[in-house]
């Protein structure tokens, strides 16, 4: 019985070869234009001073290994929302949890869910653990629960749901995150991704954790990236049934935090004040940027995060890569979000006021076809 040679050197598993490298946003641009980088998500306002003093005090014990359960993290978190600190597990951002959940509960060939504009992070997790990636297509850029719902079966181990969703900016009403839930076998674990959650001001959002609290097949991730002002850290955090937390912690490495990250992000989660003026601003510019832009005849999803989404014609001249490539010349750098399926569109962060500003100046020369 004859069997087919060995190969001349390692290969990866099935699955990994077909994962596309997730591409951060541009960060630097041409010529010598300020650069007003609206490209990550990263809020205008910085972080809390309050984090910043924490990361400098650990300066003086850079030769000592962190706490490897984060406990003054988890403990800072658990008092800020009511939680039992036990529930939570902290991670190199939430993209690392979102990977772990992927590894703990897919086996090769078990489906994982996900929405036509999801999260790029959901796709490479399922194939990096050796899942199938299953696609459901939106409604509106949103979310359809009725078609994710029609896409599960008996090989669904795992559905993530980007609640808002990035790079679209839209959500679900937790009512319909409810029906979503309702609808999946017990075993299937709901994945709820709320990088976005301290942005919205909707009376009929819900972050999910009233739903991981009273559910044993529910967990929500969120992020200090964001409205912390973090992202250099890398700061994530999940809560979740305790045997969703257990076994996540069990393959989790054991110093995946630095100590500067878990002390600034304990202090950062405390500064109520700091988060408010971030909200206060983004409320303003989200709207703002939103109508000014509309008033060009552009036209732009509605947004409950800290970004808009922008469309642009299918024409010579006119298109989003056009308009990235004419923005970029004068130092504003967006998000091209081709790799999300939605190639005639940019996404465009909150920034500064002077940001802001300049994006919009620049937006409108386009429009005028200065470029020409």
């Amino acid at each position: 019985m004859s069997s087919a040679p060995l190969p001349n050197r390692p290969v990866p598993r099935p699955g990994v070869t077909a994962i596309e490298a997730y591409v951060p946003g541009k960060s630097g641009a041409p010529g010598g234009h300020k650069v007003y980088k609206l490209s990550s998500n990263e809020t205008p306002l910085g972080p809390s001073p309050a984090a910043i003093a924490a990361a400098r005090a650990t300066l003086d014990d850079l030769a000592l290994y962190p706490d490897g359960n984060a406990a003054a993290l988890r403990t800072a978190i658990a008092e800020r929302y009511g939680l039992d600190p036990a529930r939570i597990v902290c991670g190199a951002g939430s993209d690392e949890l979102l990977s772990l959940l992927a590894y703990a509960y897919l086996a090769p060939g078990d489906e994982g869910l996900f929405s036509e504009h999801g999260f790029l992070v959901y796709r490479i997790a399922i194939l990096a653990a050796g899942g199938v990636p299953v696609v459901a297509p939106e409604r509106d850029l949103t979310t359809d629960v009725d078609a994710l719902i029609a896409r599960v079966t008996e090989r669904t181990k795992i559905v993530y749901i980007a609640n808002p969703n990035n790079p679209t900016g839209t959500y679900l009403p937790f009512d319909e995150v409810r029906r979503l839930h309702a609808a999946l076998p017990p075993h299937v674990l709901l994945v709820l991704d709320g990088a976005y959650a301290e942005y919205v001001r909707r009376n009929d959002y819900g972050s999910g954790l009233d739903l991981v609290l009273e559910a044993d097949n529910v967990v929500m991730t969120r992020t200090f990236s964001k409205i912390h002002g973090l992202a250099a850290l890398r700061i994530g955090w999940m809560v979740a049934p305790a045997h969703v937390a257990d076994a996540i912690n069990r393959i989790r490495g054991p110093f995946n935090l630095s100590a500067a990250a878990i002390r600034a992000g304990a202090a950062a989660i405390q500064d109520d004040v700091h988060v408010a003026s971030a909200v206060a601003h983004n409320d303003a510019w989200l709207a703002r940027l939103t109508e000014e832009v509309r008033a060009l005849g552009l036209t732009v999803t509605p947004s409950v995060a800290n970004f808009i989404l922008v469309h642009f014609p299918d024409a010579p001249g006119r298109s989003a890569a056009a308009a990235d490539a004419f923005l970029s010349a004068r130092g504003v750098i967006t998000r091209r979000v081709v790799s999300y399926g939605l190639p005639a569109c940019l996404r465009v962060t909150v920034g500064s006021a002077e940001a802001n500003a300049a994006f919009l100046d620049a937006l409108r020369a386009f429009v005028r076809g200065d470029h020409a």
